[in-house]
């Protein structure tokens, strides 16, 4: 043999990879690649331990209580007994069933996605379609929504009424 460039060979396909090739290299580079599949401990770190341990209540160390993460949404002297109030800008209905006991739900009907009007008469009531919900637990009083009110929760401390 010469020392001269190799004879490219002239029929179709000469000089590419084959079907067969390429499948075998996709499967090695996809086997190669999952090679921890279903290995979950293979990266696990465990988790840090505190560098200290936590303080007593009382103690210089500790924190103070736990604030109340959401903004006001009402006192509880603005929600009636057996009735409620619908805040707009929070999506949020506040209902206070009997005395001292004060519930919240979506205000956002579970039919078309409507936000509810107004409680009156022991329901919380849609406007679009007649759906009611009840001021206890938000389950459909009547009309044509499907599902309850998803309830919310709140925090009420003293007069103040927050999302928790």
């Amino acid at each position: 043999m010469s020392g001269g460039p190799r004879p490219v060979p002239s029929w179709p396909g000469a000089g590419r990879p084959t079907r067969r090739t390429a499948l075998v290299a996709g499967a090695l580079a996809a086997a190669a690649g999952c090679s921890k599949y279903g290995d979950e401990s293979a990266d696990a770190e465990p988790p840090p331990s505190p560098t200290k341990p936590p303080a007593a209540p009382g103690s210089p160390g500790a924190s103070a209580p736990r604030t109340p993460a959401g903004p006001e949404l009402a006192k509880t002297s603005d929600i009636p007994v057996g009735g409620g109030k619908v805040l707009g800008d929070e999506k949020v209905v506040v209902t206070q069933p009997a005395e001292g006991d004060f519930k919240a739900f979506s205000s956002v009907c579970t039919h078309q996605g409507c936000t509810v009007r107004d409680v009156d008469g022991g329901t919380i009531n849609c406007p679009c379609h007649g759906s009611r919900f009840r001021v206890a637990d938000g389950a459909v009083a009547g009309g044509p929504a499907p599902r309850p009110l998803p309830p919310r929760a709140i925090d009420v401390s003293g007069n103040s009424i927050r999302l928790a």
